[in-house]
């Protein structure tokens, strides 16, 4: 063979080589998929008590646990929520992490930026997505400028409510 085949297979050969051996020292050992396939997908099974022994962000996942929590000094606030279309959305979304609330912090930071309305209510072009039931908006059209809270009640967001 001429040298023009062999350059480029050894040159193809050592990369591969040079990623497998990058890849013997940088990923560990008891990096897997678990016991049963992809069914855990990939992690690294020593990490497991690290990630046991770290303090969760949020109190709960489930929103409706969140409710149950927030209800007990709030329920005038979530009964309203839970009736209407934000019921859904975990009260976590727009106030943040309430994991010591209401010990520390005292009182919950709200986020009320425009951004936070519009990761869900941002015209989608896709019409078989179902983010396409929320009402959408064109955030260059619509009051741009203005927080979405300035006009609409973010625990009753209904125009004719407001």
């Amino acid at each position: 063979m001429k040298n023009h085949v062999w350059r480029p297979l050894f040159v193809v050969i050592g990369l591969v080589l040079a990623i497998l051996t990058f890849r013997f020292f940088y990923v560990p050992n008891d990096f897997a998929s678990g016991a049963y396939g992809f069914m855990y997908s990939f992690h690294r099974l020593s990490n497991q008590d690290e990630w046991k022994a770290k303090e969760p962000k949020y109190r709960d996942t489930g929103a409706h646990h969140l409710q149950e929590f927030c209800m007990e000094c709030h329920g005038d606030i979530v009964s309203i929520r839970t009736e209407d279309m934000h019921g859904t959305i975990s009260c976590e979304n727009c106030h943040g992490p309430a994991l010591q609330h209401p010990e520390a912090p005292e009182k919950l930071l709200i986020d009320r930026s425009r951004d936070v309305c519009l990761r869900c209510h941002t015209n989608l072009i896709y019409p078989t997505s179902d983010r396409k039931r929320i009402p959408g908006i064109e955030p260059e059209e619509h009051n741009p400028g203005l927080a979405c809270v300035d006009c609409h009640n973010p625990h009753n967001p209904r125009l004719e409510d407001m």
